[in-house]
């Protein structure tokens, strides 16, 4: 009686070693676990094995199977297959041919017996059983063509071809062996011209004719190929890039032809399919007719009542995904012709110039911009921004003046105006831009920066007179024209104070500050910090405290206030701790406080634990991730340290104080490439906030600094003593 369990055993241990050797064969090839549709058994054609890899008993119960499977079907061609193969696999080659030929002779129309009998074969043999194979089925493109590759002579390998024709003239794939083999272009072309009259609905035949032909006989190869396969879009597409490879960028527009043809004929495709055909064009350097392809159908099947502005835009972004740009840019070109005053769709047409074109495409895009959508503030300070960072100062100017004529009232224009001035130099113009927007565009910021821009150039008095000019109420026309609730104005006041050494007028700057504006957090840390730098720690707290009452849950207020009992001296840590206990229940999830209490408060053991139980707690603070990208690195865990200083960047890249805190990591411990990588990615990201950047930032005398500069300089402030360097 039969063992099958013991069989099926066995043949899990073959499959087993056949797998175990696909695992280690390259990846590359894909051949060691490709499935024919036709059955498992055809990836057994590329398996190489030794014959001690296959114990002995293993292979006799797989045979005795597979003899019974050919005994009782002997017309079934995959059993003979398979025992030839075991055979051969077990080394046993002579019997592995008898066995396919025995299979070839009962099995006589089957392609893969015949294939497999001649791949078994040496190549004397493998010709006379390609012979055989091919009188019993003339009709196989696959045998006519695999004797071709038995024979080494090019006209050897053409008469057999030539044979295959006589007897398959409709085959698409002898048809193209033929012509591969072909030396003489001219002898291509007629072999081409030939395959196009017999099998006219071969659209691969017809485009492989026309990349023969010169230029003028392409346009007629294709001209008769339209006729002849009407739904084609291939044949189309390959009109319209030959149009553009002869220089004819204005025929290029045959596509829209293209498409009432092919809608005519029922043969449109889908919009996607189009993209994808665009895109494929301009991975082949077409990148006339990836526009005419988005230009003509990327509004096919889509309704007025689709959200058609979103769905142009994830087509650019997928396209971008894929690095296809010239796709992105014509879908955007498109979208732009259908809402022109999108101001979403012209920044995302001018992010992808920006970051993957040219200095001159983004500014034209931002001509059409400014031109489309003249009332948008944010395309006049790109543009004028982006020609004054190409060194255009004269450019930059014009296009502010422009934006003058359009916004005369804009605050950002003007201000916009002023910085360029500041930055070139010319105090001059600046102090008259100032004076002129105090006058038409009048804002609390207006008023502010002038303030600030007379205190940077030390002109104090001048930048008093100023602050209080602009904290005076005056009514015209029954309305409140100057600012004396803003909160800016009187922290400029009690600064300025401050740098005279007037401190009890700082004070009172201050306080009167505080009544009129409670709810600004930076006004009441200047107060108490002023007290604190004077050594009075009792006002300190009680100007904190009262702060806390105005602004509750505040975690600026609970860090500032657990530093001054820190800075007391003696340190109060008691009372820090208390404190800190009472912020944390009030703001359980602040990153500053959590952060705060592992540097300042435990001991450098509790570090680590208070970090993971903080993380749990609170999953996406950048304060926290640089805190444990810090507390990692202390313990020389340099990649999880990287890890979370990235971590932290990509949460919140406006933070410079993260930014500087990596720098300062991989000074230490990056190579020159990454350093000037994460320099360079600060000085695009801009970043506005962080405790030290803003103190660095907007002190007076750092006014001129670039954002590299205030970079390396918040790195050199930065709190150093927790970290092992």
């Amino acid at each position: 009686m039969t063992n099958f369990a013991a069989i099926g055993v066995a043949r899990d241990k073959v499959l087993k070693a056949r797998l175990d050797r696909a695992a280690q064969a390259d990846a590359g090839t894909g051949s060691a676990t490709a499935i024919d549709t036709k059955g498992y058994l055809t990836s057994l054609n590329t398996a190489e094995f030794k014959a001690s890899e296959l114990a002995v008993g293993d292979v006799k119960r797989v045979r005795v199977l597979l003899e019974s499977v050919i005994k009782t079907n002997p017309k079934h061609a995959p059993g003979w297959i398979a025992i030839a193969r075991l055979d051969e696999l077990a080394g046993k080659i002579v019997s592995a041919r008898k066995l396919i030929a025995q299979g070839c002779e009962q099995c006589p129309k089957s392609e893969d017996a015949w294939l497999e009998n001649i791949r078994m074969n040496d190549n004397h043999n493998a010709k006379i059983v390609a012979a055989n194979a091919i009188k019993n089925n003339e009709r196989s493109t696959r045998l006519w063509i695999e004797a071709m590759k038995l024979e080494s002579e090019p006209r050897a390998k053409k008469r057999v071809l030539r044979q295959a024709i006589d007897h398959i003239p409709q085959s698409v794939a002898i048809w193209k062996e033929a012509v591969n083999l072909e030396e003489d272009p001219e002898d291509a072309k007629l072999l081409l011209a030939k395959a196009t009259e017999i099998i006219p609905l071969s659209v691969e035949l017809w485009l492989a004719l026309a990349r023969l032909e010169t230029p003028e006989n392409a346009q007629a190869v294709l001209n008769k190929a339209r006729k002849a396969v009407p739904t084609s879009h291939e044949i189309w597409i390959a009109a319209a890039r030959l149009q553009e490879q002869i220089g004819n960028a204005t025929k290029v527009n045959i596509m829209n032809r293209a498409v009432k043809a092919l809608v005519k004929e029922g043969a449109m495709l889908k919009r996607e399919e189009w993209i994808a055909e665009a895109e494929k064009c301009e991975a082949e350097g077409a990148v006339l007719t990836c526009g005419a392809i988005i230009r003509e159908t990327l509004g096919y099947g889509l309704d007025e009542d689709d959200d058609r502005k979103e769905i142009f835009k994830d087509d650019a972004k997928a396209s971008m995904s894929r690095e296809r740009f010239e796709t992105a840019r014509a879908i955007y070109a498109y979208a732009l012709r259908i809402f022109p005053t999108s101001t979403s769709l012209w920044l995302e047409a001018a992010d992808l110039e920006r970051h993957h074109g040219t200095k001159e495409a983004l500014w034209q895009v931002l001509e059409k911009a400014v031109e489309a959508c003249p009332q948008s503030e944010n395309f006049w300070l790109q543009l004028a921004r982006e020609k004054w960072y190409a060194g255009n100062v004269d450019d930059a100017r014009r296009v502010l003046g422009r934006a003058f004529n359009q916004n005369p009232k804009s605050e950002e224009i003007w201000l916009a105006a002023v910085k360029l001035e500041a930055d070139a130099k010319q105090v001059d113009q600046a102090r008259d831009l100032l004076a002129t927007a105090r006058q038409e565009a009048a804002t609390e910021r207006v008023w502010y920066k002038s303030a600030a821009y007379e205190r940077q150039l030390g002109n104090i008095d001048v930048a008093l007179d100023l602050v209080l000019q602009g904290l005076t109420s005056t009514v015209v026309d029954k309305k409140e024209t100057r600012f004396p609730r803003s909160a800016k104005l009187w922290m400029i006041k009690g600064q300025i104070y401050e740098d005279k050494g007037m401190i009890p007028q700082a004070r009172e700057a201050y306080s009167q500050g505080t009544r009129a504006c409670p709810k600004s957090v930076p006004l009441w840390l200047l107060a108490s910090r002023l007290e604190e730098k004077a050594g009075i720690i009792i006002k300190a707290r009680s100007v904190l405290d009262r702060a806390r009452l105005q602004n509750p849950k505040n975690p600026e207020l609970w860090v500032e206030s657990i530093r001054v009992e820190l800075h007391a001296k003696p340190p109060n840590v008691q009372q820090a701790k208390i404190l800190m206990s009472k912020a944390l229940q009030e703001c359980p999830k602040s990153g500053l406080l959590l952060s705060e209490n592992i540097w300042s408060l435990q001991p450098r053991t509790q570090r680590k634990p208070l970090a993971l139980e903080a993380i749990k707690a609170v999953d996406n603070d950048p304060i926290l991730f640089v805190t444990i990208a810090r507390i990692f690195w202390s313990e020389r865990r340099l990649d999880k340290a990287m890890s979370w200083f990235e971590k932290a960047i990509v949460l919140d890249p406006d933070l410079g104080d993260t930014w500087a805190w990596y720098l300062k990591f991989v000074m230490q411990h990056g190579t020159d490439e990454k350093r000037e990588d994460v320099i360079s990615k600060c000085v695009s990201a801009e970043p506005k906030h962080g405790e030290v950047w803003q103190r660095v930032r907007k002190d007076p005398k750092n006014a001129y600094l670039s954002t590299k500069e205030v970079l390396m300089e918040v790195m050199k402030q930065l709190e150093t003593k927790d970290v092992i360097a």
